[in-house]
């Protein structure tokens, strides 16, 4: 029984790789992750559609593969899960402090609706189409938009055109005054 017991313990937390190297591996794939988000991900996060959806969850099998290696261990995944988070939370601090850094990792905003009318260059750049933005808004027309931008994050920013205002009593009371006006004057007209 001894034995057994041992046996599983072993297995259990014998890293089959060393720590430096876990640490590697996962600070690799992060950086690589990094990159391919930056540049093909903000559409991604911004609306996942199906096939989207299948990539990310096919890529978190295919990087989790890279990360652990030969290893199973728990010991192993602790490592590469200390080192994840630690690495992401030195990279959002970094980030945060220097805003050159943050344009770098995250991007800037993207256009895609400015004074009204659909930026083509800001749906170009984010890989979105016309279809995309009326989803992103759950409208039928983007007519009442005046404003929309991608932001870094994935998130929309939306800015509807103002309403047109609403009359007032003065100026329904301006307005029957000057139609009645014209009625004395088109009265006036006609009997000459």
């Amino acid at each position: 029984m001894y034995l057994f017991a041992s046996s599983i313990s072993y297995h259990i937390l014998h890293a089959g790789v060393s720590p430096l190297e876990k640490i590697a591996r996962t600070a690799l794939v992060y950086a690589a992750l990094i990159l391919v988000l930056r540049f093909v991900g903000r559409r991604t996060l911004a609306q996942l559609n199906p096939f989207d959806l299948v990539v990310l969850l096919l890529l978190s099998n295919v990087v989790q593969n890279a990360i652990i290696g030969p290893d199973n261990s728990v010991v192993g995944g602790v490592i590469g899960a200390f080192t994840l988070v630690g690495l992401n939370e030195i990279v959002v601090r970094a980030a945060r402090r220097h805003s050159r850094l943050n344009d770098i990792l995250a991007g800037r905003r993207s256009e895609l609706i400015s004074g009204g009318k659909i930026n083509e260059r800001g749906l170009r750049s984010t890989g979105l189409n016309e279809g995309e933005l009326s989803e992103f808004v759950h409208a039928d027309s983007l007519d009442d938009i005046e404003r929309m931008t991608l932001l870094p994050g994935g998130k929309i920013d939306v800015h509807k055109k103002a309403p047109a205002e609403a009359a007032t009593r003065a100026d329904l009371a301006r307005v029957s005054e000057q139609l009645a006006a014209l009625q004395v004057a088109v009265a006036a007209l006609s009997k000459n």
